[in-house]
């Protein structure tokens, strides 16, 4: 059965079961504060478990798109190194809410593995939980009666709460799992061998196919576990370790799923994958390495992320410069590589993530300039590296440290590179520095959330596109928040005004009133589908009827520019082409930020095309049409829907003009494009490959800027003394200027023969090292490297150091002929960090030429000092001979 076909029969059992098969959620969290990625199959229904939202059916199966390399769930460092651990995977999944539990969830699996799949009975192992007394938990009998009917009690295996009992986090849903276990070895080892042994302790062979995590419990924030009303099944079946069972294969690396990237990479390379697991080919690990990071590279992009230094962006540049870093290093591929992949994974799962491989060119090129970025700085590490001043043959651990953090370098590619050399590596030192860090960015992500304070039963509903304001509205639930000492609460209101901060849009802020006590809400935020207030104080007595108003001025303003990108969006596809899309926004009541699809930067005429439309559309004030409706209806309406966004089966769809612009949008808008007033772009740049930026403002802030620009063109005329034609005097002065400087130019080029001339007649000879070392007044570093770089190669065997004051500013500039550095000698760039010290500044270089700045002009004749004697120290070396060679 290939790969294909093992998911699409996972499907198909479920279908059969009444399970409703639902998509994939974007692999990137958006509107969940706890995740980054989705890790689990079980995140988008997480709602539901929750009580927060009712669920869509009972019974529901899907494929997930998973990625875990981060927090609890982090399997990074072994990817590549094993055969079944993978940073992104697919998670086969079937849940139920609140209809069937223990008893079908088992039985449909037996047959599912059985049945259909045909996986052979006697490798078969289960695991229940087998109690814990510190909880006060009894150990699950009934999971292990229901499995006695299909498979021999001596196969159910009892684990404590680590390895079989789930939380979803600190607090929240949770219960005991069973996990079903596949021994893959041969008939042989198995004999010796028995397989009961081997579960839940790591060996690669014998592996956990699927768990079925019974919920039946929750748990309080004090640690306490209360029984829900209402019990639910939660399934994860690892798509990539089933289809290796089904495929009998050592490895999921060599099923189908795998394997036509690891063909690719090999003939690309000329290096032959041997499916070596023992640690010993740096090569199989590396194309591991690079096999399974391209996935998740691929669905991250797709679902809207691009990789960046903070966030979930941080964690996908790291994930590819880790692949970078080990075909670099053990395949010898100095060029962009992995970026040639994306057309093949594009091709693989068209069928099952189509709105992923739609996007294969663009996702390529990101990655494209991700690698070609990071290979250059892969390079400045191994100079780096180079430079380091190692002392005992001992590499320190802040050292090695520096080149993991700033350079990307992993710990173990600095002791290879190390032990190439007959070097040693402080891990003492290097692990501390790494702890320090680690230990530094929890504190700075620290937060701890109480319990939530239940005063009144009930749903919230959010009223907040049509009122500003709500009288008369309960007080659901609170809980108080610490983050790094700082308290604040969420509010939970049975109806809000208040828009939580979503689909780039900020949140709203405002007042809750209590009988005359105000208070203020300082954000609204989504956690998951809840929005929850923010505010910095909860009185004694919060039961009673509010009244809960926004910042109606923050709002208009906020909706002028969110409608006004919808606008922009329409506009840049018309422009540009459909190619265009949507990659990320950002909207507040002052300006708006849109970023978008697109390779290369936007001209003057372009961006006045684009600026004339959207103005064009809200003089016609265009109203404001609005439709909930199925989400197939508006497919066919042509809606426009953003890559990695998760849509309901009920979408709200806002049009302006049906022929212009159509985007499901769950944000606020004007009722009709006039009210946005005016649009004005103030700047448009490039943020990523492929990716670029508009950021314009709407309204009163259009007509500042338009206002302020008209004054600066006031403020110029009146400087040139109001010409007739005021591009004619500027471009005169321009070309005036121009002139100028090549006056500048042309005197400074004659002055640096005149002291070529002096300098050249004040060589102080040490030896056979001609030291030509002066202050001199010439303010043009450039012509100063130019005079340096003439005496090194006109004087033989010439040192040259110049020295320069102004401003209270010291420039230092040494220069070696290449007779000394081909002798190994003198290298400039050690030498001028010592020399700057004495100026109190630093520098840098190359042997041949270095140069440093200062804020200590009386420490200069010190500096020509010692450059005295480093000429000394070297001036009786054997420098006739090797000049001579």
């Amino acid at each position: 059965m290939d790969s294909k076909n093992v998911r699409q029969a996972f499907l198909d059992f479920f279908a059969s079961k009444q399970h409703r098969i639902v998509s994939s959620a974007p692999m990137v969290v958006k509107d969940d504060p706890t995740l980054m990625f989705t890790n689990a199959g079980m995140n988008q229904f997480k709602d539901f478990f929750l009580g927060y939202r009712q669920p869509t059916a009972l019974r529901i199966a899907d494929t997930q798109k998973c990625l875990r390399v981060s927090g609890k769930h982090n399997d990074l460092e072994e990817v590549g190194r094993d055969g079944y651990h993978h940073t992104m995977f697919e998670m086969l999944g079937n849940w139920s809410f609140g209809d069937y539990f223990k008893e079908d969830a088992i039985a449909w699996a037996w047959e599912l593995l059985t049945d259909i799949y045909g996986l052979k009975k006697d490798r078969l192992y289960i695991t229940v939980f087998g109690g814990d007394p510190d909880e006060g938990l009894s150990a699950d009998l009934e999971a292990r009666q229901f499995w006695k009917k299909w498979i021999s009690n001596d196969r159910v295996l009892d684990f404590g709460k680590k390895d079989n009992f789930w939380e979803m986090g600190e607090s929240g849903p949770c219960g005991p799992c069973s996990e079903i276990h596949y021994d893959l070895r041969s008939d042989d080892e198995r004999e010796k061998h028995p397989g009961d042994r081997l579960v839940n302790i790591g060996h690669p062979e014998v592996v956990e196919l699927w768990n079925l995590v019974f919920i039946q419990f929750n748990r309080k924030a004090d640690g306490k576990l209360e029984p829900l009303p209402q019990k639910h099944v939660d399934t994860g079946m690892g798509f990539e370790r089933v289809t290796r069972a089904l495929q009998n294969k050592k490895s999921n690396y060599d099923t189908d799923i795998f394997e036509p990237y690891l063909n690719f990479i090999s003939q690309a390379t000329g290096i032959e994958y041997t499916s070596d697991y023992s640690g010993k080919s740096h090569s199989d690990i590396a194309m591991r390495v690079i096999v399974d990071h391209i996935r998740a590279l691929f669905f991250g992009i797709a679902d809207g992320q691009l990789p960046s230094n903070t966030g979930a962006g941080y964690v996908l540049r790291r994930i590819l410069r880790r692949a970078v870093r080990y075909y670099y290093s053990f395949l010898n591929v100095k060029a962009a590589l992995m970026f040639r992949l994306v057309p093949l994974l594009a091709e693989y799962f068209s069928d099952i993530f189509p709105d992923a491989s739609g996007q294969a060119d663009f996702i390529a090129k990101v990655i494209r300039e991700e690698e070609q970025s990071f290979l250059r700085t892969l390079e400045a590490g191994i100079h780096r590296f180079n430079a380091l001043e190692i002392g005992g043959g001992l590499i320190s651990g802040s050292d090695a440290f520096e080149l993991y953090d700033t350079y990307g370098f992993p710990f173990d590619l600095t002791q290879l590179m190390a032990s190439e050399r007959g070097y040693q590596v402080d891990t003492l030192g290097f692990e501390k520095s790494l702890a320090d860090q680690k230990a530094r960015s929890r504190e700075d992500a620290q937060r701890t959330l109480g319990d939530w304070v239940i005063l009144n039963d009930g749903a919230t509903e959010f009223v907040g596109y049509e009122q500003h304001q709500v009288e008369g509205a309960r007080m659901l639930k609170y809980r108080e928040v610490n983050a790094k000492g700082t308290i604040r609460y969420h509010v939970v209101l049975d109806k809000t005004p208040f828009y939580p901060e979503g689909g780039g849009q900020v949140g709203d802020t405002g007042t809750l009133i209590l009988n005359g006590t105000r208070i203020p809400v300082i954000d609204t935020i989504k956690e998951n589908e809840l929005p929850l207030l923010v505010v910095e104080t909860i009185p004694s007595k919060a039961e009673g009827n509010w009244i809960a108003q926004i910042d109606s001025t923050k709002r208009l303003h906020t909706e002028n520019n969110h409608s006004a990108t919808h606008l922009l969006h329409a506009a840049l596809r018309k422009v540009l082409g459909a190619h265009v899309h949507q990659k990320g926004s950002l909207v507040n009541e002052k300006h708006l930020r849109f970023d978008f699809s697109h390779f290369q930067k936007l001209t003057q005429e372009e961006l006045h095309a684009v600026e004339k439309l959207v103005n064009e559309k809200i003089r016609d004030n265009v109203a404001r049409k609005e439709d909930r409706l199925p989400i197939d209806q508006a497919k066919a309406a042509g809606a426009m829907m953003l890559f990695g966004e998760k849509y309901g089966d009920v979408v709200r769809m806002i049009t302006f003009d049906p022929t212009y612009s159509i985007e499901l949008c769950g944000g606020c808008h004007v009722s009709s494009t006039g009210k946005i007033g005016l649009f004005r772009i103030v700047s448009e740049s490039t943020i990523a490959a492929g990716v670029r930026r508009i950021e314009a403002v709407t309204a009163d802030a259009a007509e500042e800027f338009v206002n302020e620009k008209l004054h600066r063109l006031e403020e110029v005329a009146a400087l040139l003394k109001h010409p007739q034609d005021l591009i004619t005097s500027v471009n005169n002065l321009l070309d005036e200027n121009k002139q100028l400087r090549k006056q500048i130019g042309d005197f400074q080029h004659q002055q640096v023969g005149v002291i070529e001339k002096e300098l050249s007649g004040g060589v102080e000879k040490i030896g056979d090292i001609s030291l030509i070392s002066k202050e001199i007044s010439l303010n043009d570093a450039k012509a100063i490297k130019e005079l340096v770089f003439r005496l090194t190669t006109t004087v033989s065997n010439a040192v040259v150091f110049i020295g320069c004051i102004e401003n209270g500013k010291v420039q230092l500039h040494l220069g070696i002929s290449k007779s000394l550095v081909d002798a190994g000698l003198l290298d400039a760039s050690k030498m001028i960090r010592e020399l700057a010290k004495h100026v109190k500044g630093g520098g840098g270089g190359q042997p041949f030429y270095a140069s440093a700045g200062g804020s200590d002009p009386s420490g200069l004749g010190l500096a020509f000092d010692q450059m005295k004697a480093f000429v000394s120290q070297v001036a009786h070396s054997d420098v006739k001979k090797t000049s001579k060679k």
